[in-house]
Order: C-alpha cells, then sequence, then structure tokens
C-alpha cells in the first residue's frame, strides 16, 4: 500500500517486510478475540499498524516518538479508512495502564558511533552496540502482554540476538528467533562498514546482514 512518509520518517524497507510477514502468519494463527488489543511501538508511516487493522477486528493503536511520524500515520489511517489510534510518545509510555495480544516494533537497531543528530538518524541509530532501544523494549514490553499475548520484534543479528532473547526469557517471557532474512547493506549500512570492520562486527568486505524477527509469548 501507497503511504505518506514526510521527510525523517522512517521509510519502510526489508525490516519492515519480514516483520509484516511474521505478523501476518501470528494474524492468521493466534486467533484473536473480537475485542483484541493490537499495539506497534514505533509505527514511523504507520504501516504495521495498517496492517493489523485491515487483517482483524482488533482495536490497534500506534506510538511514536515523532510528531511528523504521528502525523503522517494518522493521515495514512484516514485516507486508508483504517480505526487506528497514533499516539506521541516514548516507547510505551502512552499505554503503560493498558495490556495487549500482540506488540509489534520495528525498533532502531543500528550500530553507530555518533549521536543521532537529527530526526531521519533517530530512525534507525543505536548507539555503538545497537541496544539502546532494543534493551529498553525488552524491559517495557512484556509488562504489556496479557496471558498468551506475544511480541513480535524485528532488529539486526549485528545487534545481537542472544542478549535479547536472553532479556525477553527474563522477564517470563518464551522467546525464539521466529523469521530470518540476509540482506545486502543499505545506504545507512555502507556509510558504517569501515567502522564495523575495524571494531571486528563484520569480516573485512561483509556487506550484507542477517535480520530476525524474535517472537515471545507470556505463558
Amino acid at each position: 500500500m501507497r503511504l505518506l512518509r514526510p521527510r525523517g520518517v522512517y521509510e519502510p524497507q526489508e525490516d519492515t517486510e519480514l516483520l509484516a510477514k511474521a505478523a501476518r502468519s501470528e494474524l492468521r494463527t493466534l486467533h484473536l478475540p473480537h475485542h483484541a488489543e493490537i499495539l506497534d511501538v514505533g509505527t514511523g508511516t504507520g504501516a504495521l499498524a495498517l496492517l493489523a487493522a485491515r487483517c482483524t477486528a482488533a482495536r490497534v493503536t500506534a506510538i511514536d516518538i515523532s510528531w511528523r511520524a504521528v502525523l503522517a500515520a494518522r493521515y495514512n489511517a484516514r485516507r486508508l479508512g483504517l480505526p487506528i489510534q497514533v499516539h506521541r510518545g516514548d516507547l510505551t509510555g502512552p499505554v503503560k495502564d493498558r495490556r495487549f495480544d500482540l506488540i509489534l516494533s520495528n525498533p532502531p537497531y543500528v550500530r553507530s558511533p555518533r549521536r543521532a543528530k537529527d530526526a531521519a538518524a533517530r530512525t534507525w541509530a543505536a548507539g555503538a552496540d545497537g541496544r539502546a532501544v532494543l534493551d529498553r523494549l525488552c524491559a517495557e514490553a512484556p509488562t504489556l502482554l496479557k496471558e498468551g499475548g506475544v511480541l513480535l520484534l524485528v532488529q539486526s543479528a549485528l545487534s545481537g540476538v542472544a542478549p535479547t532473547l536472553e532479556r525477553l526469557g527474563d522477564a517470563g517471557l518464551s522467546a525464539r528467533v521466529a523469521l530470518r532474512d540476509t540482506v545486502p547493506f543499505g545506504p545507512v549500512m555502507e556509510s558504517h562498514a569501515e567502522w564495523l570492520e575495524r571494531h571486528g562486527v563484520i569480516p573485512p568486505g561483509e556487506r550484507k546482514e542477517e535480520l530476525v524477527v524474535i517472537r515471545a509469548q507470556r505463558t
């Protein structure tokens, strides 16, 4: 679907597509009740929230820290006639008092030596280890899941899959890698390639990364 994407709002790409694939599969098998609650954390254009609203009768909520993203997601939902609620806030802050059957998230996870200086960089930059947002999400999201609820998040393997699985397990969830895909570096990763080589994150000449979707369920 064609979506409005203002400058500084994350453009849906391979990681979004991989998470969307996992979400479609989950929505087919989870057997959500009519009154189910779905949350999209870091919604950007609203692509994943809109997918959920198209596939279910659930109440869909989306959050982003960027006002541009919030307004874009609201506009896209209105244009497509899909009833999603979009809030501005830091990660799960606006919905601390609610519980969800399904949480989706494509958080910033790119390892970067520099702090994000503009809105566009904040959509992907996640510190030298790539975990500045991932670790917070692993701490916050489990508390928002209903019994049997599922968290689906996408990240690069370069940011550490084992720590994500460990943190979600420590939070009481059953976590595993649900999907994998290897993709060529995009412009952002290309610009960081030499730094990643110097720090031993990738071997010399490597210009691909593995993306993973992690599924974690409160059982």
